[in-house]
């Protein structure tokens, strides 16, 4: 198992526990913080263990907008209904960009086995 790779959890409970902290003391809304920090933390670790790369420039800022989405929602801010739309719409434009001859292919998809 890599440095990185050990790192996550003691950085995820550590960013649950703030966020929990921080609402049990009422200075932050309300939030699922398991929920909005988990899908932050899919977006940050498809670049951090895969690099950037026809997939996680899908992936990681599509969990990244989808936490900042989710908080939004929680907070009464943005409806549901239009929360999954703009995921949609920022789906499409993430393949547009993985599909620029400048980003690499993964090399887990060069495996020719």
């Amino acid at each position: 198992m890599s440095d990185k790779q050990t790192l996550l959890l003691p950085f995820l409970l550590i960013a649950v526990g703030i966020g929990w902290l921080l609402s049990a003391l009422g200075i932050a809304p309300s939030i699922d913080w398991v929920w909005t920090l988990g899908l932050a933390s899919i977006g940050i670790l498809a670049f951090l263990l895969g690099g950037i790369d026809k997939f996680t420039v899908v992936v990681g800022p599509l969990f990244l907008l989808a936490s900042l989405l989710s908080v939004l929602r929680q907070t009464g801010k943005l409806d549901f209904n239009v929360e999954i739309p703009i995921l949609v719409i920022w789906t499409g434009l993430l393949f547009l960009l993985a599909r620029l001859k400048s980003i690499q292919v993964p090399a887990w998809m060069n495996d020719t086995k």
